[in-house]
């Protein structure tokens, strides 16, 4: 019987993940990603800890499928131009990682779109094979499926609408050059930015006013609260992602739209406000899906590296 091993490479830490062939998980682990030790260690670690968990469950290396969700986009030779949060440029994991692992393959894939793969297997997309992931963290994060499989694009860029340019008048650069992306303001650290922004234009009283080290959740609780300012500001950044999500609709036609990410902890108060925005802008009602919330959580990556493996085992 053959295993499936999802691994999660993200900035802070490394989960992984033990399947079943058929998405019964059966351990989980996470180690600290030391960055600060290079690319080298890093997978060293990864490489001894995935021998770790062989050896624990008393499996076969040579019997289990690795997949791999990385930062940053995976270019269809298994090359990754720049992964920014993990300090590494122009390299392919999955061949370093073979290497450590007695040449068994090593399948590749984006974190957010390994996030779609484990939300449609075994999250709040099962059932759906045309799907959209949206999560909304630190940064705007995607992943596009259709007909069961996960669009990569020629340049591993397929799904990234964390950077499609929404707002003209956004005066900062985002990270990736641009000026106005939609990571830029749908983000926990847009809504955090544009509340800051609006507090400054405003004496009306709020209760977020003053709060040191304001965070989104700061904001959104206090809109929740009836807070007229944190409800401007959420109002605010979510018509942008609204607007965003009935564009992409038009191209994609899903069947459901998944909200995650730490802002999705908001529950329905966030998924109805994204939803009341989103109805407002497609006219061919056809194209309306329904707006729900991801239910893996942080462990969504290592599931749909998981799947990955899986599925691309057997394409080859």
């Amino acid at each position: 019987m053959k295993y499936c091993i999802g691994i999660d490479l993200g900035g802070t830490t490394v989960k992984f993940g033990v399947f079943t062939y058929d998405g019964v998980l059966i351990q989980k682990k996470e180690i600290p990603t030391r960055k600060e030790c290079g690319r080298d260690v890093i997978f060293d670690d990864i490489a001894a800890a995935v021998r770790k968990i062989v050896q624990e469950n008393s499996l076969d290396l040579n019997n289990c499928l690795i997949g791999m969700g990385i930062a940053g986009p995976v270019e269809d030779t298994g090359r990754v131009e720049v992964s920014v949060n993990l300090g590494m440029s122009a390299y392919y994991p999955g061949i370093e990682l073979s290497r450590l692992l007695d040449n068994i393959p090593v399948y590749v894939l984006n974190d957010a779109n390994a996030a779609a793969l484990g939300e449609m297997w075994k999250g709040g997309g099962r059932g759906h094979k045309n799907m959209i992931l949206i999560t909304l963290g630190t940064g705007v994060g995607s992943g596009v499926i259709i007909d069961g499989s996960v669009i990569h694009g020629t340049h591993g860029l397929g799904g990234e609408i964390g950077h499609i340019w929404v707002n003209p008048d956004e005066p900062d650069l985002c990270q990736c050059g641009g000026r106005g992306c939609l990571d830029q303001i749908a983000s926990a650290t847009g809504i955090v930015k544009y509340a800051d922004r609006f507090l400054s234009r405003s004496d009306q009283f709020s209760t977020i006013r003053g709060i040191k080290n304001l965070s989104a959740k700061d904001v959104i609780d206090a809109a929740k609260s009836g807070d007229y300012l944190a409800m401007y500001t959420v109002n605010y950044c979510m018509e942008f992602l609204g607007k965003a999500i009935a564009d992409i609709t038009y191209v994609i036609d899903p069947e459901i739209i998944l909200i995650g990410g730490g802002i999705s902890k908001a529950g329905d108060f966030i998924r109805e406000i994204i939803y009341d925005h989103y109805k407002n802008y497609p006219k061919i009602k056809k194209t309306l899906a329904p707006i729900e919330l991801a239910q893996l959580g942080g462990d969504a990556g290592i599931y749909g590296a998981a799947f990955f493996a899986r599925e691309s085992s057997t394409s080859v």
